[in-house]
């Protein structure tokens, strides 16, 4: 990954590759500060396919360091900034980790982690300037290396150890430059956590091959956005729903000279809600492209291809190189608009869980990731993510596919945000609830909406249990975490405005 991204710098030096309020950096200054990074992890002893965790937000001495630690061939491993002592433990233990690097405002937790286990911590300052005899050339790992780690976070057991191969990273830039028509004039920008895959390895590293300019910033505020949307003259965007729609509500100073740059705007991590899409394009006179992937799978598998007719509500048809199949329980593929469980194949497919063979051996058969999504693909192999399986709800019988629901509570002007969730019911098994957040000022009430819904939806599809918050919880992509949502506590917000059943 260095050696591509350094080439831009042989090709072009002066030309800009990161942004930031802090300052920008040009290609050839990113190969000086990251080949020094290089240098110096050499110079400790840190050789190939050593693993070396780095924690740090989306600042433009993220890619410094992660470029420098590829050039060295380590393989890296990004976590989240609010990871835990005991949670950075866990993932030193289980890589066999041979160093830390950590950005200065979050290091504590990676000092108190790295020092039970005697290893050596990092910090990295502003400029990442490493005072170290630079690395002329990068390392060139094999296509079957483990170039990154990421480890995911699941709702049961311990995180797992996603290995990403150098093959993977390559076969994701190359499978994302076609579709999104990017060219080294674009200025790219984005608030996503580079520690995470879609900030990673679809955006980041695509936008770095590719020679444009990357405008990082951390943490993401929709007002903070849009004034970099602004300055930087961005012609692309990546973010995720709660992001865009973030966006929506801050947007009001601001008028179409300051979004005319603008081409492109690309959605991941979660569904997109249609009615938030729709008032997007008519808000920014731009359309949000949605993709769809998975840790597993580099971040690609899916995409709204910007040369194809875009289908909203879809994430559109699979990836150059990648094959999308819909299966029933019996693991056989399904017709075109039969729900079914998605798999997915290609060469951005994980090359399995680190020291965990027997759930690797779960989720990868034959080469087809079993991603655990409920989904659809339609005549024209464009795929309707309709899931996740184990958030399904089963009322009395009937399936509710909580995105569905909320696609149509997104359409009532009060609401912000909503999440649909089962909650354990003694006759109907499960029932549905809605936790929703509501716009400033707002007095709608569970039965007001409730009666709304009727209207839109089956009887047995309407939320019944309502509890109403000022924020829904969410992830570091800002993703909302359903698994965080208390359903006692939804329960006892109901039964206590009445809302109940």
């Amino acid at each position: 990954m260095a050696a591509n991204v350094w080439s831009n710098a042989q090709d072009d030096p002066e030309r800009i590759a990161l942004r930031s309020p802090r300052g920008d950096l040009t290609y050839g200054q990113l190969r000086e500060l990251s080949s020094r990074v290089a240098g110096a992890v050499r110079a400790a002893g840190v050789r190939p396919l050593d693993r070396v965790v780095f924690i740090a937000p989306s600042v433009v001495e993220f890619p410094v360091v992660y470029l420098g630690l590829h050039a060295v061939g380590a393989s890296v491993i990004t976590m989240n900034t609010m990871a835990t002592s005991p949670e950075i433990g866990y993932v030193l233990d289980d890589s066999e980790a041979s160093l830390v690097v950590v950005w200065h405002e979050c290091a504590d937790a990676a000092r108190a982690a790295a020092g039970e286990r005697g290893l050596d911590v990092w910090v990295v300052d502003d400029g990442a300037a490493f005072d170290a005899e630079p690395v002329d050339e990068a390392h060139e790992h094999a296509p079957d290396d483990t170039a990154i780690i990421l480890y995911t976070s699941g709702t049961t057991g311990r995180p797992k150890g996603v290995e990403l191969t150098a093959a993977n990273l390559l076969d994701t830039t190359a499978s994302f430059l076609p579709v999104l028509a990017l060219t080294p004039d674009d200025r790219f920008g984005t608030a996503l956590p580079l520690f995470h895959v879609y900030g990673q390895a679809v955006v980041m590293n695509t936008v770095l091959v590719t020679g444009a300019s990357l405008s990082v910033l951390s943490p993401f505020e929709p007002t903070a956005m849009l004034e970099m949307l602004r300055r930087d003259r961005l012609t692309a965007m990546a973010g995720v729903p709660t992001m865009w729609n973030a966006l929506l509500h801050a947007a009001a100073d601001y008028g179409p000279s300051d979004f005319e740059h603008l081409r492109l705007a690309t959605s991941g991590g979660a569904s997109l809600p249609v009615e938030v899409m729709r008032a997007f394009n008519d808000r920014f006179d731009c359309a949000i492209l949605e993709g769809y992937g998975l840790t597993e799978s580099t971040g690609a598998a899916t995409f709204n291809d910007i040369n194809r007719e875009q289908k909203a509500g879809t994430v559109g048809p699979a990836l150059p190189g990648s094959v999308i199949e819909v299966r029933d329980v019996t693991g056989a593929p399904v017709e075109a608009g039969v729900v079914g469980e998605v798999f997915i194949k290609g060469p951005t497919i994980m090359k399995g869980y680190r020291n965990r063979p027997d759930v690797t051996a779960q989720d990868l058969q034959d080469g087809w990731l079993k991603t655990g999504d409920l989904g659809l693909l339609d005549e024209d192999g464009y795929l309707s993510i309709v899931d996740r399986a184990k958030d399904l709800i089963i009322r009395g019988g009937y399936n509710v596919y909580p995105r569905e629901v909320e696609e149509v509570l997104y359409e009532h002007p009060d609401i912000v945000e909503v999440a649909v969730v089962g909650v354990p019911d003694e006759h109907f098994g499960e029932e549905v609830a809605a936790v929703v957040a509501l716009r400033e000022g707002s007095t709608l009430t569970g039965a007001e909406l409730r009666t709304w819904a009727k209207v839109q939806l089956s009887a047995y599809k309407v939320p019944r249990l309502y509890q109403f918050v000022e924020v829904l919880p969410k992830g570091a992509t800002g993703k909302i975490l359903k698994r965080e949502i208390d359903r006692d506590a939804i329960r006892a917000a109901a039964a206590g405005a009445g809302a109940g059943a």
